[in-house]
């Protein structure tokens, strides 16, 4: 519709990208800690590179959608950016479970 007023929707989106983008900074943030606390065996440097790379993936993908968002009539998201924020929040999931236990 060419008429259509988004409102604050696009703001209330943005917002949520950034809670989403501090919820995995938290995650990553503490598999570090966990590795830098525990024994330091290849299992958690590799799980903690890995969760690095993952976590700078998904800032990378949302970062470019906050961007988008500040437009008058933001786009819809990418499949392809859909599928990396949804491969990257398994993966930080799976990561979790290999470093804790």
């Amino acid at each position: 519709m060419p008429g259509r007023d988004a409102g604050l929707q696009p703001e209330r989106t943005r917002l949520a990208w950034r809670r989403t983008t501090l919820a995995c900074t938290v995650a990553a943030v503490l598999a570090l800690r966990q590795t830098v606390r525990g024994t330091g065996s290849p299992v958690e440097v590799a799980g903690a590179t890995a969760v690095a790379a993952v976590w700078l993936v998904f800032l990378w993908v949302a970062r470019r959608r906050m961007r988008a968002l500040r437009a008058a009539r933001p786009p819809g998201l990418a499949p392809r950016a859909a599928v990396a924020v949804a491969v990257c929040a398994g993966a930080l999931a799976a990561l979790a479970v290999v470093l804790i236990v």
